[in-house]
């Protein structure tokens, strides 16, 4: 895994220090904290800090209508709840602390979601590993046919092998590149912050990213969907399994009506009235064009 020395040694004083606070703790994610986690070839995912739990979404919902509603609803049904009708604030009342190593080109997707708080490893001011991204042969894959921002079926024997021979000697000597553009020996060097721009994206960086469960929620609906694409999905399944141990109640409902939901369009939800009316609804019938007729049958089928 991509850590440096200093980076476990850091780890392991952190965990073996216990901290009294007054404040709510989640039993889930202390078993999580500090632990890195691989993702990829040299990636990892770890939990810096976080606020809140299910509790503290029910604290801020029920501020909303007063304590003597407490009895009615439980706490995992009134999450469910707000949930369901997208009462998205009780949400941000969580936050999280992530600390992740990732390849560039998966930060430049990552970074699109904007309503985080992000600090990443400077290159202007310290010198990149040599770490790079190369994929396992099974992840080498062709251009969709169908999705022109998607892969298709993986490339296979000679083909594959001269694409990976590619990316990893490519790599190689853009790497050997900037240390001879940086180097000091002799000349006076390149400043770092125009060295870096020879770097291919593959290689590593790392951020701290803290952002509320709302938007965390958001972030993993389309990076954990199926769709998604494969290197930035495996942080988002790997940072599933850490929110389902924090916020039980909270991912259960974001599994049920988000991750494992579909939206239906106005038409759409018509022509499913129709047929269960008992109606039968074609392409032609159903007021919608061929690819929104082609999801819905998806839909359908599941």
């Amino acid at each position: 895994m991509g850590l440096s020395p200093e980076q476990l040694a850091e780890i392991s004083e952190l965990r073996s220090q216990a901290q009294s606070t007054l404040r709510a703790t989640a039993p889930g994610m202390e078993a999580h904290l500090y632990k890195p986690y691989q993702v990829l070839d040299h990636g990892f995912v770890r939990v810096v800090d976080y606020m809140g739990d299910d509790a503290a979404i029910c604290q801020a919902a029920r501020v909303s209508y007063g304590r003597g509603t407490k009895s009615v609803q439980n706490d995992d049904g009134l999450i469910r709840y707000l949930m369901r009708h997208w009462h998205s604030t009780p949400f941000e009342m969580c936050e999280v602390k992530l600390h992740v190593k990732l390849p560039v080109f998966v930060a430049r997707q990552w970074i699109r979601h904007r309503t985080a708080n992000v600090n990443e490893y400077s290159a202007r001011y310290s010198i990149l590993d040599r770490e790079f991204y190369i994929p396992a042969p099974e992840h080498v894959a062709a251009q969709s046919e169908v999705n022109n921002q998607g892969r298709g079926s993986a490339l296979e024997g000679e083909e594959a092998a001269r694409v990976l021979e590619l990316l990893k000697s490519d790599s190689t000597r853009a790497y050997d590149h900037y240390e001879e553009m940086i180097s000091s020996d002799g000349q006076q060097g390149l400043a770092r912050e125009l060295a870096r721009m020879n770097l291919p994206a593959n290689i590593y960086t790392q951020w701290y990213w803290k952002v509320d469960l709302h938007n965390l929620f958001h972030f993993l609906r389309l990076r954990a969907d199926a769709h998604a694409q494969y290197e930035i999905r495996v942080y988002a399944e790997e940072i599933c399994k850490i929110v389902a141990d924090w916020v039980p109640f909270a991912y259960g409902a974001f599994e049920e009506y988000r991750l494992g939901a579909e939206t239906l369009s106005a038409s759409a939800l018509d022509c499913v009235r129709r047929m269960l009316k008992g109606e039968e609804v074609t392409k032609e019938t159903s007021g919608m064009s061929a690819r929104e007729w082609r999801e819905l049958e998806a839909v359908l089928k599941g």
